[in-house]
């Protein structure tokens, strides 16, 4: 399961103001994910200095990521190399299922939706705080008080094993009755201006590329493919992916990844190639 806490707020650095962290699990789910081996931390951060992110800057973010169970450490020599745990393999598998598989359009919902409701005591603040965190990242919204919905047949069993909260939670898949206004609860329940800003800001900035204006090979592919896919990862988190009837005609989330995917396309074999040259590698089965 990924942890809520993964969808990042854009802060400093990049075009977005993209964290760090966010663009490490990027280089990490692209370049590291599935090769079985630990990376040395100094070409890292000649990767993450060709995005603009300073060494000390990536340094703490290895550190933290480390410190978080995202990563695990190996010195050899003088050199230190960073390799994925389990955790990480789980969120990064995420963010590739809800880019390359699931996709910012939802059409083939199947008109179920998922209800969990909930009642915690007021002592449990902070596991209530936790509760709705992990809900509104699996695409929740509360449609009142401690009733949350989603879309779809929603995989509750990680969220509420991973909290404690088993036995103080209870799940409904179901239909709606023909009476209910859908769209009016859709827009009631979730916020889905920040999403439609995202996609509309991300198909501004990355329009030039997709279309053959920007030639960003010539400049740092792999820089570019790091920030691209970034950004499209927090705006995709964002993303309640709600089912498509249910949203206004003009919903920019279709227009906006066929900009993504025609921008990838055209920096990815580059940035693989530029990849391979700068990253050191050692085989994770030397632990």
């Amino acid at each position: 399961m990924a942890a809520a806490e993964e969808a990042e707020v854009p802060e400093e650095g990049g075009e977005m103001g993209l964290r760090p962290q966010s663009l490490m699990l990027t280089f990490l789910g692209n370049y590291v994910l599935g090769g079985d081996a630990y990376v040395y931390s100094g070409s890292v951060i000649d990767v993450f200095g060709r995005a603009g992110v300073s060494e000390h800057a990536t340094r703490s973010t290895l550190t933290r990521m480390v410190g978080r169970g995202l990563l695990h450490r190996r010195r050899v020599g003088r050199r230190m190399y960073f390799g994925l745990t389990d955790r990480a393999v789980a969120i990064l598998r995420d963010g590739e299922d809800r880019v390359w598989k699931q996709g910012a359009v939802n059409d083939s919902w199947d008109g179920t939706w998922t209800l969990l409701a909930f009642s915690l005591p007021e002592a449990s603040q902070r596991q209530r705080h936790g509760l709705r965190a992990q809900l509104a990242w699996a695409g929740f919204g509360p449609l009142i008080g401690g009733l949350w919905i989603a879309p779809g047949r929603a995989d509750t069993e990680e969220i509420t094993a991973d909290l404690g909260f088993g036995g103080r939670v209870t799940v409904f898949h179901s239909t709606v009755d023909p009476a209910t206004d859908i769209a009016r609860m859709v827009h009631e329940t979730w916020d889905l201006a920040t999403p439609a800003a995202g996609y509309r800001a991300f198909t501004d900035r990355w329009s030039a590329l997709a279309d053959g204006a920007d030639d960003a090979t010539d400049t740092d592919p792999l820089a570019v493919k790091l920030r691209l896919l970034t950004e499209w990862l927090v705006i995709v988190r964002a993303d309640p992916h709600l089912p498509v009837r249910h949203l206004p005609e003009d919903w920019p989330a279709a227009r906006a990844q066929d900009v993504f995917r025609r921008a990838d396309a055209r920096v990815d074999a580059a940035a693989q190639r530029l990849a391979e040259e700068l990253l050191e590698t050692l085989p994770a089965q030397e632990d």
